[in-house]
């Protein structure tokens, strides 16, 4: 990216949009760009709406007159005939304005023939429809590996001279990649003076400064499980294609010229499992697990923000890659995504669009992780090939899967659960999710601690038999889905053969 930006620059582009929180980085690397420029070298001026317009590396004091407000510094920027590059910090909550929008296609009209260009810094998009055929719009990247290495060169340098061996080095600077150059030298800062050191004991503590960046981007959470594969009852074809796919991430796998995997879709009933696997692969993988939150993305209180909200929260979630990105009941997120202009805007069908493109054309290692419970509201692009890598369908679980997860639920609660008669129990819930049979013995327990007493085989029976599962409120949804999913969709569960003859 920073090369198409010098490109832009010396194509004389006349407008370049460079989304960054990061001025300071910006500003020296477009000033090693005009520097290095063949013809000459141009000149950098730099306006704010605190200071007006100063020349870029010249003291605050010198500023050029009565250019404060938008349109005046535009206005000097159309009078000036040297060569130069103006930088416009925050000018987006001008641009609403029709005076400044006007000013700035005069600005571009005039610098034809000319060596002069514009270029809006901001860490918000927002382009006015007018220039939309005028500006180019670049995300400026965060800081690579190379640069937060010379970031922690210079703090170890500052730590009397310590030494790093290379390996926790090298974990180090992952563990800052996706944060900004100042955030990692504060956190490299902040990890000395908690530890008097440097070394890979105070990787926690720059991964707790990236934890607290996605917490302020408001639209992802940061989740930690406790729990592995081992308490999922059952889908051990789900479970095979992951642990297959554990080490997919590492440079051994490129080495070997395996590609990224790009995501996968588990599709079924629910209450079956599909979020816990979801929270489970993280630690299996060892990846960190971030949920997109796609009722937070949707913000009706301003335009444009929900594609906004959306962009930064994949930008964020690519800056820490590699990473698992969770996007649970995919089918509510997107419900209606292809024709949404009447009911919203519009809004609905941009950002879906947003998705889909980004999912196509995203290089960077990003694992999208969905589940959904209604395939008939699944647009159809989501279900063409190779937008994920596997569709699963989970299923209710057979006789031995609900066995597997009354021993894991049982287990869970008390250490000995020889006196439990599982393959009753298993063959008493037919027809029940894991979530309705963990209820089923939650409300067992109850029942046998309102009258202080151990809660016993037949509790848990009768909670069964007071329970109406999911499977026979809704046979036609859940038999809909299986029907689709016989021919298109992968089966969770390790016998194909067993999971086509599932019936009610």
């Amino acid at each position: 990216m920073k090369e198409e930006l010098g490109i832009l620059i010396k194509a004389q582009y006349p407008l370049i949009h460079l989304v960054t929180p990061e001025e300071e980085r910006a500003e020296a690397e477009i000033s090693r760009i005009a520097s290095n420029s063949k013809e000459h070298r141009k000149r950098i001026y730099v306006w704010t709406v605190t200071h007006g317009i100063v020349e870029y590396d010249q003291p605050r004091q010198v500023t050029q007159h009565n250019t404060v407000s938008p349109e005046s510094a535009l206005e000097w920027v159309v009078r000036q005939k040297e060569s130069a590059i103006y930088i416009f910090k925050d000018l987006h909550p001008f641009l609403d304005g029709a005076v400044v929008t006007r000013w700035l296609r005069d600005a571009i009209a005039s610098f034809k023939g000319t060596d002069k260009l514009i270029i809006l810094m901001s860490p918000i998009l927002q382009v006015p429809i007018e220039l939309e055929k005028e500006v180019v719009v670049l995300d400026y990247p965060l800081p690579d590996l190379q640069e937060l290495n010379q970031v922690l060169s210079s703090q170890l340098q500052r730590s009397r001279g310590q030494r790093l061996e290379t390996e926790a080095r090298e974990k180090l600077l992952k563990a800052a990649l996706g944060l900004t150059k100042d955030e990692a030298e504060k956190v490299y800062r902040k990890a000395y003076l908690k530890s008097n050191q440097l070394s890979e004991s105070e990787v926690d503590i720059v991964l707790s400064e990236k934890k607290q960046l996605i917490r302020r981007n408001g639209i992802l959470d940061y989740i930690e499980e406790d729990e592995t594969l081992n308490s999922i009852g059952g889908l051990e074809e789900l479970k095979l294609w992951l642990r297959q796919r554990s080490n997919a991430f590492t440079e051994r796998a490129r080495e070997y010229g395996l590609p990224q995997p790009k995501g996968m879709l588990i599709l079924g009933v629910p209450g079956c499992g599909k979020s816990l696997i979801a929270k489970t692969t993280s630690r299996l993988w060892g990846l960190p697990l971030l949920r997109l939150d796609m009722g937070r993305v949707y913000d009706g209180s301003m335009v444009g923000r929900s594609e906004a909200n959306l962009r930064n929260a994949l930008k964020t979630a690519e800056s820490i890659s590699p990473v698992i990105l969770f996007i649970d009941e995919l089918d509510k997120a997107f419900a209606g995504g292809a024709g949404s202009g009447d009911s919203d805007g519009g809004t609905s069908s941009r950002i879906f669009g947003s998705f889909l493109t980004w999912m196509q054309e995203k290089t960077s290692p990003v694992f999208v992780m969905a589940t959904a419970n209604r395939v008939e509201r699944l647009p159809g692009e989501f279900l063409r090939k190779g937008r994920f890598d596997e569709i699963f369908f989970v299923d209710l679980p057979t006789l031995a899967e609900r066995q597997d997860i009354f021993r894991i639920h049982l287990g869970k609660r008390r250490p000995e659960t020889t006196r439990f008669d599982l393959e009753q129990l298993a063959k008493v819930s037919d027809g029940f999710s894991g979530a309705e049979i963990e209820q089923a013995i939650i409300a067992a327990m109850y029942d046998a601690f309102a009258q202080d007493r151990e809660f016993t085989q037949l509790d848990i029976i009768a909670a069964i038999k007071s329970t109406l599962p999911l499977s026979r409120t809704m046979t036609e949804q859940v038999s809909a889905l299986r029907d689709w999913a016989r021919q298109r969709a992968r089966p969770a569960s390790a016998s194909v053969a067993e999971y086509q003859r599932l019936e009610f």
